[in-house]
């Protein structure tokens, strides 16, 4: 981009040039001219009167007309006067011409003959096509230079200041472990030669975003100490075929003059996806590109001490001829850091922040489950941004709840209206989750319940784990229906109706049931049969992306299997609450005064009451 300006920048005073010769000449030529237009009948009194003191006569081509320029007695300098005569007409004039002996008598010039006039009219604009055309095909030129460019490699070499160490990886012990060999052989290749050990050529490191798959490629680099090559996924495929698979060949020929190195290549599923699913199967440039990776990986060339590393969400999608043995050998998954993993994520983001002494990464660790490591840097980096909005030089254990409440369900909108009605309802829909939750033996114990809205939501009810959960049992799941249906139930009791903001309950409880019945055969009527492939067709988009593998009496019983759990939750959830009315009441109010409870003040309430 910044050559072609330079190349517009070059170009353009030459062009500005042209222009300004044009102007100052055609201003030259008419500056201070008067033309008259005669008609034949004035001409002709004006040359019985002898008032015509120059006169030129010229024809056209064919002598049919003929065209009449000249000066009369009185004009100024600079003055003429024109007019157009037909050839019987012409006779009459020369005769009055001839009588009275009128100079510049000429009937073979053209008409306005002018040199200067002429250069500008006919030579002038020849000249600026010969220097537009030359402009056109220099830059033609430079344009076929650059498109021998675009097929080359767009990996970028990672600068030492990029390069990270293990000491940047929290947590993931045993997938550090992992990668540990690949750095031994970059180091020591001969270690491995000499007992015939084949180094895998390629580590794939699946899992979900935010988990620091990138990180530990990074660190894996700075470890060995080798070049480091980095692209992604999306920068192989572009609209020109072929372009993909010729990027490719270029890479694995820079990364061989660089080697013992390492590829990095993000977000593999953007060129890596199943060949022949899309609808028609063709044979597109994608294809190509994965085509040519896959022979580069393993083919009949040899990238000795190259060794490619991949990320991706996604390894459903990926075509199985690249996560056969020979390429992709090993896959590490990286899953969501456990407590203590998010305990030394959060020490080592916290390295450059200032924290008052309140501040327990043990107690922020327990309260954000499910995080991923992007999740946690994330958290503090809001944190510090709260603790800066009210001019403090610290962080404290307040501004991270804050920011981990902002994080989870968004900022807080004080100066949002809500009517009493509102409020109300809001308040008695949150105490409902709360004191349902309250009584279920499998559910987290409540953090917080407000009704200042947040988000898309009016209200929230914040839960703590107790600890982090690998697998869920089915009474949990039942519970958990339970509790989320808390609000609704609620509503209807003390209220005597219904809003529509338990919306988003209904279709999370409604997805938990579905999936007890059709993923985790949790039904008495049904067994334990999953229906449903659970295979999503990537190319057809959501809508499309299951596919069907029971009949309509099968589904008929699922929809009355999943109204069945959805009741039963909905009756034990009414229960409770028709069990601790009074609870319930003393919950709101206190809601409706404060418009927020903790953990500890919920539970004073609810034994108090």
């Amino acid at each position: 981009m910044n050559n072609q300006n330079n190349k517009i920048k070059n170009t353009l005073p030459y062009i500005i040039l042209v222009g300004v010769v044009v102007f100052v000449l055609i201003i030259l030529e008419f500056q201070g001219n008067t033309v008259n237009n005669l008609s034949t009948g004035e001409l002709i009194k004006e040359l019985k009167e002898d008032k015509v003191t120059e006169i030129t006569i010229t024809p056209n081509s064919n002598e049919s007309i003929y065209y009449i320029e000249g000066k009369l007695e009185g004009y100024k300098e600079g003055e003429s006067f024109k007019t157009k005569v037909i050839a019987e007409e012409v006779l009459t004039i020369t005769d009055y011409v001839d009588r009275n002996e009128i100079v510049e008598y000429d009937t073979n010039s053209d008409p306005g003959s002018n040199t200067i006039l002429y250069l500008v009219l006919n030579v002038l604009p020849f000249v600026v096509t010969i220097i537009l055309a030359y402009i056109l095909f220099k830059r033609l030129a430079m344009s076929n230079k650059n498109s021998v460019d675009f097929g080359r490699s767009r990996a970028r070499l990672s600068s030492d200041s990029d390069k990270k160490n293990f000491k940047d990886v929290a947590g993931l012990t045993e997938e550090k472990a992992e990668v540990e060999e690949l750095i031994d052989f970059l180091k020591n290749p001969k270690k491995f030669q000499k007992l015939g050990a084949r180094i895998p050529k390629g580590v794939l490191l699946v899992g979900p975003p935010g988990t620091g798959k990138t990180l530990l490629a990074k660190a894996v680099a700075g470890e060995a100490n080798v070049p480091f090559f980095y692209i992604s996924g999306s920068d192989f495929v572009e609209l020109f075929v072929g372009v993909g698979a010729s990027r490719v060949r270029d890479m694995f020929k820079e990364a061989k003059r660089s080697a013992p190195c390492l590829i990095f290549i993000d977000e593999i599923d953007a060129v890596g996806r199943q060949r022949g699913t899309g609808l028609g199967g063709g044979h597109d440039e994608r294809e190509q590109t994965l085509n040519q990776l896959l022979v580069e990986m393993d083919g009949f060339g040899t990238n000795a001490g190259v060794i490619v590393l991949a990320a991706t969400n996604r390894p459903d999608i990926l075509d199985p001829a690249l996560l056969r043995p020979g390429r992709f050998d090993r896959q590490i998954v990286i899953p969501p850091p456990d407590v203590k993993a998010r305990e030394e994520i959060l020490k080592v983001h916290a390295n450059k922040k200032h924290f008052e002494d309140d501040v327990k990464f043990d107690i922020i660790a327990k309260n954000t489950s499910g995080f991923s490591g992007a999740d946690l840097e994330n958290l503090l980096n809001e944190a510090a941004l709260l603790a800066a909005r009210q001019n403090k030089t610290s962080i404290s254990m307040q501004d991270v709840e804050e920011a981990t409440i902002k994080v989870m369900m968004g900022p807080e909108k004080r100066s949002k209206v809500v009517s009493d009605k509102d409020k109300k309802l809001v308040a008695y829909h949150e105490a409902g989750h709360a004191l349902v939750s309250r009584f279920l033996p499998t559910q987290d114990m409540v953090h917080q319940v407000s009704i200042v809205p947040r988000g898309m939501a009016g209200g929230y009810t914040m839960y703590r784990p107790n600890e982090d959960k690998s697998f869920v049992s089915k009474m949990e799941m039942e519970e958990r229906i339970v509790s989320l249906l808390g609000g609704r139930v609620a509503e209807k009791l003390v209220l005597n109706d219904i809003s529509t903001g338990a919306s988003n309950d209904i279709e999370r409880a409604t997805k938990i049931a579905r999936d007890m019945v059709t993923k985790y055969g949790m039904s008495d009527h049904l067994g334990p049969i999953t229906f449903g492939t659970g295979h999503e067709e990537v190319f057809l988009g959501r809508d499309f992306a299951q596919s069907r593998n029971y009949s309509e009496e099968i589904a008929s019983k699922i929809d009355s299997e999943i109204k069945l759990i959805i009741g039963e939750a909905y009756s034990k959830a009414e229960r409770i609450l028709n069990e601790n009315m009074h609870k319930l009441h003393k919950i709101a109010e206190v809601l409706l005064e404060k418009e927020k409870i903790e953990a500890d003040e919920f539970e004073e309430i609810f034994q108090n009451s």
